[in-house]
């Protein structure tokens, strides 16, 4: 699991948590004052924890953008991209050395959608661009700087979001393109950021009925081992978006979808804002793991994941 809290300190729920194990903690606007009390507070979640714990942020730059005060203001990404490949790379490597400087050990960025859609009420800015080639190339520089940097990427949302009309935040947005769209417009990016090594990947809480009906892709076996796994390879570590998103938590209990979720092939449950939610989600996993409604290989496998990255960018 990766959890968020509220609050400038370590508080109850937050502890909770960390002695239930949990491998991440991600940080919110709520929870930053000043760059100093940032970095305390992160040396703190990792003093706490049982074990090693990552720490991770949206800095997408633009109007995504966690940290403000004493950090640099980010543009957004449309921006970044209109710039090209090589502006792409300089704001990964600035962005992963703040980062860095106060013990945060990963992104949840960049966002590598196409923003295909002008009606999307989501991604917009967030995008590189509206061409799946500009996207990819300013992705892959982008994760490439980071991680060089020392900081985990992550390429969201897959297997694309951006040509919906409707915020996954409030509801659950229903594509209905072809695969031979997907592949000529959704998916190269991640392809491209497969190839660039990039250290995770978030699902996006969208339905695409070619792939699985009914069944929005954090969820979808069909989408995540299936396509994601198996046909373009990718083995590193998979988060769900939060899963106190609208698009899910208005049609699963959470602890269910949870377990779905890991059964498809994610590694790692967001729950980012509820304590209680992030119980439920846990004790679920717990049962589901002691009770074999998880395969022991799966756990295995997603444990594996998630050590792998936190060997590499954990500090």
């Amino acid at each position: 699991m990766c959890v968020g809290f509220h609050g400038h300190h370590v508080d109850d729920a937050l502890a909770d948590m960390l002695d239930r194990g949990v491998g991440g903690v991600i940080l919110f606007a709520r929870n930053v004052e000043s760059r100093e009390q940032v970095r305390e507070l992160c040396l703190d979640i990792k003093r706490r924890a049982r074990g090693l714990v990552y720490i991770g942020v949206d800095q997408e730059g633009g109007r995504v953008q966690r940290l403000v005060d004493g950090f640099t203001a980010i543009p957004s990404m449309r921006d970044v991209g209109r710039e090209g490949p090589a502006a792409a790379g300089r704001w990964g490597r600035a962005i992963a050395r703040e980062l860095r400087s106060v013990h945060i050990d990963l992104d949840f960025a960049p966002v590598v959608d196409v923003d295909s859609n002008p009606a999307n009420p989501v991604i917009g800015e967030r995008s590189f661009g509206t061409d799946p080639g500009t996207v990819s190339a300013c992705a892959v520089e982008f994760i490439q700087m980071m991680q060089l940097m020392g900081v985990g990427a992550c390429a969201k949302h897959f297997p694309g979001h951006g040509d919906t009309n409707k915020d996954s935040h409030h509801d659950l947005p229903v594509l209905p393109h072809t695969m031979e769209r997907l592949g000529l417009t959704e998916l190269p990016p991640f392809a491209a950021s497969i190839e660039a090594g990039v250290a995770s990947i978030m699902t996006a809480h969208v339905l695409f009925e070619a792939l699985d009906p009914g069944v929005p892709a954090t969820l979808s076996r069909r989408v995540v081992q299936g396509m994601l796994r198996d046909e373009l390879g990718y083995d590193g570590m998979v988060f769900t978006d939060d899963l106190e998103m609208k698009a899910v938590a208005d049609r699963w209990p959470l602890g269910e979808a949870a377990v779905l979720a890991l059964g498809a092939g994610v590694d790692v449950a967001l729950v980012c804002h509820e304590h209680a939610r992030q119980v439920e989600v846990h004790e679920s996993l717990v049962r589901a793991a002691e009770g074999g409604a998880l395969e022991p290989a799966r756990v295995h496998e997603a444990a594996r994941r998630v050590r792998r990255f936190m060997q590499r960018f954990v500090r």
